[in-house]
C-alpha cells in the first residue's frame, strides 16, 4: 500500500469536516504507518475568480494555515514527514500569484476544476456544460501550467469526464494531450480516490460500514477514476500515484479499500503497466 499522501485538505476549505483539526489528520496517517504527507488545501485566491462559497480558504487565512503545518512538522518530526502545499487551478493571468503560493510551500498540486471561456468567464465542472472546445482548453490549461513549472503533481487529470457521458475520440485526444505533457516534464498524475469514497462509504454524505463487497456494487458509472483514461496513460512513460483527497478522517482509515476499488475500476492490465512512484 502507498504509505504517503500529498492530497490532504483541512476545515478551512469549508467542505471538509469542520470539526477535524489539522493534528487529527496527522495522527490518522501515523496510525496507518504513513511516512510522509502534504497538506494541500484548496488555495486562497488573491484575485477572487472562484466565487462559490465553501470551496477554499480566504486569502487572509494563508499565514495561519502555513503556521499550523510548520508547528505540526516540528512536533511530529521523528514520526512522519509533513509538507505544506495547496491545490491550485491555473488561469491565464494568474501566473504570478500561483508562483507566489509555490514559493511559500513545499508542493503544489494542480486540480483543474475550471477553465476560462473565450470571454474570460469561469466554466466549472459539475456546474456548467463543457463543449469539445472547452475540453481542449482544459487540457491546454494543464499543459501551460506544467510548462511554466507551476505544479508538482496533476490531481484527478480525468475529472473532465464529469462533463462527458462516454469516452470517445475527443476524450481520448484530451487524455493524450495531458499524458504527453506529463511524460515530457515527468510530472506525476494522480489516481484520485475521493469520488469512489463519495459513492461508497460516504454514500448520501453519511458514513456506512458495509463490507467492500457491498461497496463495490455502488460503483456503476463512476466518472473518475476513468478506466479508459488510465488505459491511455499506461502507454506513456509517466509517474503515477494515488491521492486520498482527504476531507474526512474516514478516507484515511479506508485508504487501502479505496485503492483496491480504484484498481478494480481501472483494470489489472493497465495497473500493471503504470509506473507508481514510491515517494518524491
Amino acid at each position: 500500500m502507498q504509505n504517503f499522501n500529498y492530497h490532504t485538505h483541512t476545515y478551512r476549505c469549508g467542505h471538509a469536516d469542520l470539526n477535524l483539526k489539522d493534528e487529527e489528520y496527522v495522527e490518522e496517517f501515523i496510525k496507518l504507518g504513513f511516512t510522509k504527507i502534504a497538506f494541500t488545501d484548496h488555495c486562497p485566491e488573491k484575485n477572487e475568480n472562484d466565487k462559490r462559497p465553501n470551496i477554499r480558504m480566504g486569502y487572509e487565512q494563508r499565514k495561519e494555515y502555513l503556521s499550523s503545518i510548520r508547528k505540526l512538522k516540528e512536533k511530529y518530526a521523528d514520526r512522519i514527514e509533513i509538507e505544506s502545499g495547496y491545490e491550485v487551478e491555473y488561469l491565464p493571468g494568474e501566473e504570478e500569484n500561483l508562483m507566489e503560493l509555490k514559493e511559500e510551500t513545499d508542493k503544489l498540486i494542480l486540480g483543474q476544476h475550471f477553465i476560462y471561456d473565450d470571454n474570460r468567464n469561469l466554466k466549472i465542472f459539475t456546474v456548467d456544460e463543457f463543449s469539445d472546445d472547452d475540453l481542449i482548453r482544459y487540457a491546454k490549461h494543464i499543459e501551460k501550467a506544467i510548462e511554466l513549472g507551476i505544479p508538482d503533481i496533476i490531481a484527478h487529470p480525468d475529472i473532465y469526464m464529469l462533463s462527458r457521458e462516454n469516452f470517445g475520440e475527443m476524450e481520448e485526444k484530451v487524455a493524450n494531450m495531458i499524458c504527453s505533457v506529463a511524460e515530457k516534464y515527468q510530472i506525476p498524475l494522480e489516481i484520485n480516490l475521493c469520488k469512489i469514497f463519495n459513492r461508497t462509504y460516504y454514500e448520501n454524505k453519511k458514513i456506512n460500514n458495509e463490507p467492500i463487497e457491498e461497496q463495490r456494487k455502488k460503483l456503476v458509472n463512476v466518472k473518475y477514476p476513468c478506466k479508459e483514461f488510465w488505459e491511455v496513460a499506461s502507454n506513456y512513460n509517466i509517474k503515477v500515484l494515488y491521492g486520498i483527497d482527504a476531507h474526512f478522517k474516514e478516507q484515511i482509515q479506508l485508504c487501502k479499500e479505496l485503492m483496491q476499488l480504484a484498481n478494480e475500476i481501472i483494470g489489472e492490465e493497465a495497473i500493471q503497466k503504470l509506473s507508481f512512484i514510491e515517494e518524491f
